[in-house]
């Protein structure tokens, strides 16, 4: 798996949470933990997808989906190029991941959804790493 720093993402701003708690955390957070929260919160809705799914409910299923694929686009979308191949190997991972849940959406097919989730979850581990390298100092 790609190991990457912080500064592989260029700084964004945030949205404000409506739960104080989930805000403060978000504002003390530093880039490389901010990118992990990013991931557990697609691979959340990928969780919430997949029951849906399961269980017929394809609109539930459509709008959790949908909020993961936002996660993983605003990802890509806040990648800095200037890192180099990390960058570059980041990218195409996640227009994969993107192809892959539009095709699961598609075919209604929740294993694909666990694919991409477990996928989700190398990168998540390896940018927690990182954060707390990082921290460590």
């Amino acid at each position: 798996m790609p190991t990457a720093s912080p500064s592989t993402y260029r700084a964004t701003s945030n949205a404000a949470s409506p739960n104080a708690y989930r805000q403060g955390a978000v504002l003390a957070a530093t880039p490389g933990e901010l990118v992990v929260m990013l991931y557990d919160g697609a691979r959340r809705f990928l969780r919430q997808a997949n029951i849906a799914m399961r269980e017929g409910e394809v609109e539930r299923a459509h709008n959790t989906l949908r909020r993961a694929e936002l996660i993983v686009a605003h990802l890509d979308g806040i990648l800095d190029h200037e890192q180099g191949q990390i960058s570059e190997r980041l990218h195409a991972i996640y227009q994969f991941c993107l192809a892959h849940l539009n095709s699961a959406r598609l075919s209604q097919d929740p294993a694909k959804l666990e694919e991409v989730s477990g996928l989700l979850g190398e990168l998540r581990d390896a940018w927690a790493q990182v954060a707390a390298e990082v921290s460590a100092g």
